[in-house]
């Protein structure tokens, strides 16, 4: 048995805390960022100077330039995580409290099971996997149903659903990772998908008139501060915390963000921004969370003494990874446990 050192605890405490409270505070941080900026294009901006420093950062460092076939991956599933899911997350939140989103978007995991199932995989759940299908969309009925979260005001329905399929998004996109070729530095691919579906995000502000409507008089200090914070610690430090758990901690344990950000993102969304916590939001969230523990719990166990472990062939990078997050930080790292089927979310 290893006995850690004092500062490699110190070490993994600190990527542990950075990794549930940054990524859980960018629902609220995207929040204060659109009150006064534009959808779509400050979260296109935002991935674009994150990849771009990303990308340059990493290939200053002697990472291997990608191919041309990388940068077509790279915009597939930049599209399906960014576009689709963290550009439907932004959408909503204007909508959508913070808190709830991230409640919402926790039901990744759920989706990541039920597209193995439905998809050319065909890969049936489990009773334990069922049961944490069941708790989950439970959860989310809890959250959206009829007779409202607060006050008697009911979850906008339209911005609800945005955030669902956000979530359903992103699980695709990270599904269908596992069958393109990437770079092997996971610094470079994530700097590649952040550039790519962030100049998706741009053009779809600029497509939707965002840019031509844009006033600059009218940015608050509380946006941009919001705005520097998820470039800067949103995404870089947060996935640089990220990358180094992933090689120093065991999967399972690194997963537990997927249930951590949302409680922290609905704390945070009552401290700061005046989301009321009400019982029925207390009862969803416990549900939701419950079967997203499940889901990866059943798939970090080990299998069993007469059943030899599944290999699965990487030619990405040297670990088995986690597939398939948003922010929500993304956010793209190839180097974790296959059986979670979960990847950091980019909100």
């Amino acid at each position: 048995m290893t006995t850690l050192s004092t500062s490699m605890r110190v070490r993994l405490l600190m990527a542990f805390a950075a990794v549930y409270l940054i990524w859980g505070s960018t629902y609220l941080m995207i929040r204060f960022a659109i009150e006064s900026l534009p959808l779509f294009t400050m979260a296109g901006v935002r991935f674009l100077i994150a990849g771009a420093v990303l990308y340059g950062f990493a290939r200053l460092r002697g990472a291997a330039p990608p191919l041309r076939e990388h940068w077509r991956s790279a915009a597939i599933v930049g599209g399906f995580l960014l576009l689709g899911g963290n550009g439907g997350v932004v959408w909503a939140e204007q909508y959508v409290p913070s808190g709830l989103t991230a409640l919402l978007v926790a039901t990744e995991p759920l989706w990541i099971v039920v597209l193995l199932w439905v998809g050319r995989e065909r890969v049936r759940p489990t009773l334990g996997l069922a049961v944490g299908l069941v708790f989950g969309f439970a959860g989310v009925a809890v959250l959206v149903g009829p007779g409202g979260h607060s006050a008697g005001e009911p979850v906008h329905p339209i911005g609800a659903l945005v955030v669902v399929m956000a979530a359903c998004s992103w699980a695709y996109g990270s599904l269908r990772s596992r069958h393109l070729s990437v770079p092997s530095s996971p610094q470079v691919l994530a700097g590649m998908q952040m550039m790519a579906g962030g100049a998706m995000l741009t053009l779809a502000g600029v497509a939707s008139g965002e840019v031509g409507a844009f006033d600059a008089s009218a940015v608050t200090a509380r946006s941009r501060g919001a705005f520097v914070y998820l470039v800067v610690v949103g995404s870089l430090v947060g996935f640089t915390a990220y990358s180094w758990l992933v090689r120093n901690a065991q999967p399972s344990r690194v997963a537990t963000y997927a249930f951590v950000n949302p409680v922290v993102a609905v704390v945070l969304g009552w401290a700061f921004a005046g989301e009321p916590i009400t019982p029925r939001t207390l009862v969803a969230a416990a549900v939701i969370v419950a079967g997203v523990v499940v889901i990866i719990l059943q798939r970090s166990a080990p299998p069993a003494p007469d059943e030899p472990p599944e290999t699965t062939a990487l030619s990405d990078s040297e670990p088995p990874r986690i597939e398939p997050s948003f922010d929500p930080e993304p956010a793209f790292d190839p180097e974790l446990d296959p059986e979670l089927e979960l990847e950091p979310r980019a909100c």
